[in-house]
């Protein structure tokens, strides 16, 4: 065995066991008090996972989610309220990260993107329809019958 495999052997094995161990120090997924999880699972409900966007941290499947909730739970432990919890997330992640953003200007298109697409659609679909109809209409003249 050469000294660069024996090496590698090594830092393999070293990130192994701290990676095993970084996973075993995380705090618990669910609180003791079943009142607090319970504030815990609502505003997970209310926050929108940054990875998936379609569903909430509650729903989400996502490593990034599941830090999330880890997080949410660190600070209502520390006495946080849910409007403190979703203030310091808004900070970091912006109001995306709510899963009923705020109606501001910055958030025009969260909330009405998916309507003026829709109507774009719809528009554009109404005039294929007219000029298909009048490519189908007979022309007007004399009839050869």
């Amino acid at each position: 065995m050469t000294r660069f495999s024996r090496l590698f052997t090594i830092l393999f094995a070293l990130c192994v066991v701290l990676a095993s161990g970084a996973r075993a120090a995380g705090p618990a997924e669910k609180l003791a008090d079943p009142a607090l999880e319970a504030r815990a699972v609502a505003l997970q409900k209310e926050l929108r996972c940054v990875v998936c966007q379609g569903q909430s941290l509650d729903e989400s499947n996502a490593p990034l989610a599941a830090d999330l909730r880890r997080l949410i739970r660190v600070h209502i432990e520390l006495g946080e309220s849910d409007t403190q919890i979703e203030n310091y997330l808004v900070a970091r992640y912006g109001d995306f990260i709510l899963m009923k953003p705020p109606l501001e200007l910055d958030t025009f298109a969260l909330w009405f993107g998916p309507l003026i697409v829709l109507v774009i659609g719809c528009a554009g679909a109404g005039i294929v329809v007219v000029r298909a109809r009048a490519r189908m209409r007979p022309t007007a003249g004399p009839s050869s019958l």
